[in-house]
C-alpha cells in the first residue's frame, strides 16, 4: 500500500463514552471496497489511540509516502464518507499530496486540522580531511 488513512480511535464527543472512530474505519473500508479503481488497491485504512485532535472528534488523516499529510476533524461516520472516499482519491492522483482548500471535496474544505508537509532529508556535504 502506498497511502494510509489513519482514523482515531479514542476520539469521543464531550460529554458522552461515544467513539464513533471504529464505526467510521469500518464505513470507509466498506466504501472503498465498493468505490473500485485505484482507491481499492492503493488505501489502507486503519485505527490509532489517538492523534490528539479531541476537540474534533473524529480525527482522520491521509498520509503516503514522499506527500503531504493531511489531519481534517469534525469528521462523521454516518455523513461524511462521500467526501472521505472523494478525498483519498484526489490525494492518490496528487504527486506530492499538496492542494489547496478550495480543491478539497464538502466538508474537508473545512474540517482540515493540519497539513504536514513531506519529510525530507537534508544532506550536508561534509569536507573529508586527508590523514
Amino acid at each position: 500500500m502506498q497511502h494510509h488513512i489513519t482514523i482515531c480511535t479514542s476520539c469521543r464527543h464531550k460529554g458522552t463514552e461515544c467513539r464513533p472512530g471504529y464505526e467510521l474505519i469500518d464505513r470507509l473500508r466498506k466504501a472503498i471496497a465498493s468505490a473500485g479503481d485505484s482507491v481499492t488497491d492503493d488505501f489502507e485504512v486503519s485505527g490509532v489511540a489517538c492523534m490528539a485532535g479531541c476537540d474534533r472528534p473524529c480525527t482522520v488523516a491521509y498520509h503516503g509516502t514522499r506527500k503531504a499529510t493531511y489531519l481534517f476533524g469534525d469528521i462523521e461516520p454516518d455523513a461524511d464518507i462521500d467526501d472521505l472516499v472523494a478525498f483519498a482519491r484526489q490525494y492518490a492522483a496528487l504527486e506530492d499530496g499538496w492542494c489547496s482548500s478550495l480543491d478539497r471535496p464538502g466538508k474537508l474544505r473545512t474540517a482540515t486540522l493540519a497539513r504536514v508537509p513531506a519529510a525530507m532529508l537534508a544532506i550536508e556535504e561534509r569536507k573529508v580531511r586527508a590523514s
